[in-house]
């Protein structure tokens, strides 16, 4: 029988390179939603349905006839979990490209609903977080003891994400976050503490911040002898991240902690790298180094990686989890961040099979 995958916001740029993974690595007949018909040529490999998930009865029907379903209709910040207890009912596998902790914390809330019902629920799967959580999990499983992980991220201009990543950006700059430090949760404030680090060529040296992220907090729950915790954030070119510093920290409050200002910051920034992006490219880069103990000395494990475009590199991250899924290769039901669900063998498959390289080496 013909499987069939379900895309939610599958006509945004994350939701489309997700579609097209999917389309290339599997046999699935996929349908992608938006909320407007769109007057274009669409995609003709993909069934496109116009939905606003407003419309509960319409999405119980189309996901109560689906395999599996994707959900990229984000930003997640302000997300319910009317999808996934959706899935959860109806029996279906469900993936997100989650991205922010408050959505993130009330999804694992229904870990045991969906343990009970046999669906295996796997999120925050996309670039970061998605791959990169599963190469903090190849360095962990390096040591005999992991304390600290260090997890760094490095966007190009707009990350080919569109606006979106803008305003995950300037909604993630709203408030002070919890972070696990020296065994102990402390309050962080968003784009403070910049350090540089070395990412692969051709980002080098770059700057990044610290900036809430759901693996702050997730990293910390799947590896409890983990000490410390640090996720930072930078961009290129890096006059942007000096802007964004302001923006977190000198402009009135008031600017990003309504809807109104995080559209306007979100606007006027992609106004910017529309321009930007033609010199600095849309890529992503990530370091994750995990320092602990390997046969009774204290060592450091790096994991790198870099890739020209963003969205297509976080649709590889989903695209191949709905590819074990629907092979019958992943089986976790609950409800699980990506490091708990994907195991490092299966994670390096799916990834050599998109000619995805990732650089380990001890330090």
């Amino acid at each position: 029988m013909t499987q069939r995958v379900l895309i939610l916001g599958g006509r945004g740029r994350i939701g489309n390179s997700v579609a097209r993974d999917i389309a290339k690595y599997t046999q699935a007949e996929i349908t992608v939603t938006g909320r407007k018909t769109i007057e274009k040529q669409q995609e003709t490999s993909f069934k496109h349905l116009v939905l606003d998930l407003a419309e509960t009865e319409k999405l119980r029907e189309l996901i109560s006839h689906s395999d599996v379903l994707v959900h990229c209709a984000g930003p997640f910040h302000y997300r319910d979990t009317k999808v996934l207890q959706i899935c959860i009912e109806e029996g279906v596998n469900y993936l997100d490209v989650s991205d922010h902790r408050s959505y993130t914390s009330k999804v694992l809330t229904l870990h045991e609903q969906a343990a009970q019902k046999g669906v295996t629920a796997v999120i925050n799967t996309g670039i970061f977080p998605g791959i990169s959580n599963s190469m903090v999990r190849q360095c962990v499983e390096q040591f005999d003891q992991p304390e600290k992980i260090h997890l760094s991220y490095v966007v190009a201009g707009s990350g080919g994400a569109g606006v979106t990543v803008m305003r995950t950006t300037f909604l993630g700059l709203q408030n002070p976050f919890e972070a696990w430090i020296d065994g102990n949760w402390e309050t962080v404030k968003p784009y403070t503490e910049r350090e540089t680090v070395a990412f692969p060529e051709p980002y080098g040296q770059s700057g990044v911040y610290w900036f809430d992220m759901p693996e702050t907090f997730t990293l910390p729950k799947a590896f409890p002898t983990v000490k410390s915790v640090v996720t930072k954030f930078g961009s290129v070119p890096d006059f942007y991240n000096h802007l964004t510093w302001i923006a977190a920290n000198i402009f009135p409050k008031s600017w990003i902690q309504n809807s109104g200002g995080v559209e306007f910051l979100s606007q006027v920034s992609h106004f910017m790298t529309d321009v930007t992006d033609n010199f600095s490219g849309i890529g992503v880069a990530i370091r994750s180094e995990v320092t602990g103990i390997k046969d009774g000395l204290t060592k450091s494990y790096c994991s790198t990686l870099a890739h020209q475009n963003t969205a297509v590199a976080a649709g590889y991250g989903t695209g191949s989890i709905a590819q074990l899924l629907l092979e019958g290769k992943l089986n976790k039901p609950g409800v699980y961040p990506v490091e708990e669900a994907l195991p490092t063998d299966l994670f390096q498959e799916t990834m050599h099979e998109r000619n995805i390289n990732i650089n380990q080496s001890w330090l």
